[in-house]
């Protein structure tokens, strides 16, 4: 019986931790972008862990939302151990990548 409600309970967490950052705008376009930890996937130079996406081979951090709002990041499908991909709004902006939607995509 303590399996399942564990269970349950961090599926319930993972669910609601995985919600989209923001609001769709309708008069944005949406990008599907490779989304993934900077320095352990696209080998960023800054250190430590931190959201990432990547358009036309450059990574850019991403600004608005981070790695432990769309669920762990060290899990076997996180940020730090997989490249995901991600339906986003935003615009490059001083080097970053501001987000003002970001969804995770299974």
């Amino acid at each position: 019986m303590k399996n399942y409600l564990l269970g349950f309970l961090l599926l319930s967490f993972s669910s609601f931790a995985q919600k989209p950052f923001g609001k769709m705008n309708p008069m944005q376009p949406v990008d599907t972008l490779a989304a993934s930890c900077g320095s352990c996937n696209f080998k960023m130079v800054k250190k430590g862990c931190y959201l990432a996406v990547q358009i036309k081979d450059i990574a850019y951090e991403v600004k608005g939302t981070g790695l432990d709002d769309h669920g762990d990041a060290h899990a076997t499908d996180g940020f730090c151990m997989a490249v995901r991909k991600a339906r986003v709004q935003g615009k490059v902006e001083n080097g970053f990548y501001v987000a003002t939607y970001f969804e995770l995509l299974k």
